[in-house]
């Protein structure tokens, strides 16, 4: 590790959750760059009352009333005046952007960034995402004026934390994350899970491939302690989800080894007052995604969702004989130890992964073609390596396994009916495949951002160029 590391130069939600109720995420253009650059400079010492202070990454034992942080692109650091040579050190996928690299990450025909509605759909204009997490709606208004100054704001999209940590497809979400050494999060006390060196998500520190450091770009000041993220705006079918569900149970009812996925003498384990074919519903939510819906690994309770001793939510492993489907969303995107083509891969393409859901709240008896999904971000210190080696690789190629090589994930990969196919697993070690899986999520836009430590937005204000 470097002997620089310091937390406080790092800008929040980066190595700790803020874990807070609502977010709003502000799309800007630098349309006068003096002010844009007072902005920064402000930001970075404290804020005042008319610019809200850039939140840091250092331990805090009392909530801060409200956190806010900025994302640049490419395109923002040249409008902030970033000289042409030091433009030129940032890496490829960053400089191309999102919508450029659509096909490398499975965003073609509904996800297509022609697609995309305002202001995604002009992604040249796009220079700053800034963030604002809060407990207290009021914050969102406040903040946005005072951003209102010194930007042009080309448009917003909110986001709340729906109950019990669950996102749309009734999952819960945000189980295991990142850990890292020297970060003190006590929401992260006790799990058991192996530390990942702090070059998975900031730029300037050893990784876990030995060795490796991924180029930090110059001068110091602007890349070191930095770190990129894939936002994304990613909208879930729910409507479609829970039919695939009740298609899929209807056929396997009729199954000759269905007993295997479901005991009917104990089907109060898979959930209280189930019949057969909710029972077999919520096994193939379990299957697709890897986890059941209350969080427990399929790995770990592969018959019961309610198992009779606790069993972790994060400390497990893959074997060749595992439970839990190779092409199971979980296993697809952390593989974790276990058996995979690409050896050298495991542990190395570690995101940390924050989010909140948007959209109306879905009632299941009463269902509407409303939108909502997930406001994502996909963070780690080289875009190419991590975020669309797992979506291109894993998700929508299945590298990692030849068993599910050709398949695309079953919630996030880019399906069709017509080719889709996800194979459970049953106990003897036989499998029964299913088939027309629709696509479940699609793109509404999104940008690669790169995240500025503290030192590197004082550069920032500070050009004069």
């Amino acid at each position: 590790m470097s002997n620089n590391f310091d937390l406080a130069d790092i800008q929040g939600n980066i190595l700790r959750g803020y874990r807070r109720q609502f977010v709003r995420h502000l799309v800007l253009e630098v349309s006068d760059l003096s002010a844009a650059r007072q902005f920064l400079q402000a930001g970075v010492d404290g804020g005042n009352a008319d610019v809200p202070g850039i939140t840091r990454g250092a331990t805090w034992t009392v909530k801060p009333e409200y956190c806010f942080n900025i994302g640049i692109t490419y395109e923002g650091l040249r409008a902030l005046g970033t000289p042409a040579a030091h433009l030129k050190t940032f890496p490829t996928e960053f400089k191309q952007g999102m919508a450029a690299r659509a096909m490398k990450i499975g965003d073609f025909g509904e996800s297509a960034p022609e697609n995309w509605p305002a202001p995604f759909d002009q992604p040249k204009r796009i220079h700053i995402i800034a963030s604002i997490h809060t407990d207290d709606l009021t914050h969102l208004d406040q903040i946005e004026a005072q951003v209102a100054k010194a930007f042009h704001i080309l448009g917003t999209r909110d986001g709340r934390s729906l109950p019990d940590g669950k996102v749309f497809f009734d999952y819960v979400d945000g189980i295991s994350q990142p850990r890292f050494k020297h970060v003190i999060d006590p929401d992260q006390v006790g799990v058991d899970e192996p530390m990942d060196p702090l070059g998975t998500a900031l730029l300037g520190y050893p990784t876990k491939q030995e060795g490796v450091l991924f180029r930090v770009p110059s001068p110091p000041e602007l890349g070191f302690n930095g770190s990129f993220n894939a936002f994304r705006i990613l909208s879930q079918d729910v409507v479609a989800f829970e039919r695939y569900l009740d298609e899929a149970a209807s056929f396997l009812m009729d199954h000759p080894k269905r007993d295997q996925l479901a005991d009917p003498k104990h089907l109060d384990r898979i959930g209280k007052g189930l019949d057969m074919h909710g029972a077999l519903r919520e096994v193939v939510a379990a299957q697709l995604c890897g986890r059941w819906r209350n969080g427990v690994p399929y790995e770990l309770s592969p018959d019961a969702q309610f198992p009779e001793k606790e069993v972790s939510l994060t400390n497990f492993d893959y074997t060749h004989s595992s439970r839990c489907p190779a092409g199971a969303h979980l296993r697809r995107g952390n593989p974790r130890g276990g058996p995979i083509v690409q050896r050298i891969a495991n542990y190395t393409r570690r995101l940390v992964r924050r989010g909140m859901s948007y959209g109306p709240d879905f009632d299941p008896k009463a269902p509407d073609n409303a939108e909502r999904g997930l406001l994502g971000s996909f963070i780690g210190a080289n875009i190419g390596a991590q975020f669309e080696a797992v979506m291109c690789d894993w998700i929508n190629v299945g590298l990692q396994d030849p068993n599910i090589t050709g398949t695309n994930d079953p919630l996030l990969g880019a399906n069709t009916p017509e080719t889709s196919v996800f194979d459970m697993t049953l106990p003897d070690g036989d499998s029964i495949r299913l088939r027309e899986i629709p696509r479940l999520i699609n793109a509404r836009g999104g940008a690669y951002t790169f995240l500025p430590s503290m030192t590197a937005i004082k550069y920032l204000a500070a050009l004069t160029e």
